[in-house]
């Protein structure tokens, strides 16, 4: 199980996150990415790694 957390405040809303995602855990929500899915998560951190603004965290809970 993991915590997907995007800061809103980082966030430019390019998409990265939602395109790269395997399993779709992110939908774009008024132009912000929002982990909609987050119980999908893998925690392969694909979603960190094309994050340029490293606005995405995924911790193992």
């Amino acid at each position: 199980m993991f915590k997907v957390t995007v800061d809103k405040d980082k966030c430019i809303g390019d998409g990265e996150c939602v395109d790269v995602c395997p399993v779709d855990v992110y939908e774009m929500v008024d132009g912000k990415a929002e982990p909609v899915n987050e119980e999908e998560c893998l925690g392969c951190e694909s979603c960190v790694e094309v994050c340029e603004q490293g606005a995405i965290t995924v911790e193992e809970v």
